[in-house]
């Protein structure tokens, strides 16, 4: 299940609140929670609350375990900008753009397993997976391989053709005259 919560009109730019997003995106909440103690961006503060508002949302409303639950997308979205002027230097005026944004945070429930519903599950198919994976893994390794020899080959190929000779010959296959080729 999943449970939005929303902060609109929040006084900072976006791009600074987007700073702090990538550090708690699909962490579990708890962990959330103390990344965004201990960040010093300026906007981790107001996250927290709004992390803690979701938390308590899911919690009351949905009755759903703080222990079960993740965050899931967040997204920050440019709100209205005020503008203001400044009053400068002879009598002219500077524009002052006071931005604001809107943030959606989303809290996901995961749902563990249990142990018997673990033992149910079929491990041939787990294990073919594994083993199909490993195969398309190796094949890539062996052509990135393949690669690399190829391209040295290459280029010894190159550097041994700078320093040839080349041999023209007339009508009646004689060797008329040779030059060094150097490239």
């Amino acid at each position: 299940m999943k449970i939005q919560v929303r902060l609109n009109n929040y006084r900072r730019s976006a791009r600074k609140v987007r700073e702090a997003i990538p550090v708690i995106k699909g962490l579990k909440v708890e962990r959330a929670l103390n990344q965004l103690e201990v960040m010093q961006k300026g906007s981790a503060y107001d996250l927290k609350k709004l992390l803690a508002s979701a938390i308590a949302t899911a919690k009351n409303d949905f009755n759903l375990e703080e222990k079960n639950l993740i965050v899931g997308e967040v997204m920050v979205q440019e709100g209205k900008t005020l503008k203001r002027w400044r009053a400068r230097a002879y009598g002219r005026a500077n524009q002052i753009l006071k931005r604001t944004c809107h943030v959606l945070l989303t809290v996901e429930e995961v749902k563990i397993a249990t142990e018997d519903k673990k033992k149910n599950v079929d491990k041939n198919k787990k294990t073919v997976i594994k083993k199909s994976v490993k195969k398309s893994v190796k094949k890539s390794v062996k052509k990135k391989i393949e690669k690399k020899n190829v391209a040295k080959k290459d280029f010894k190929d190159k550097n041994r053709q700078d320093v040839k000779k080349k041999v023209k010959k007339s009508k009646h296959n004689k060797v008329v005259k040779t030059q060094k080729v150097n490239k």
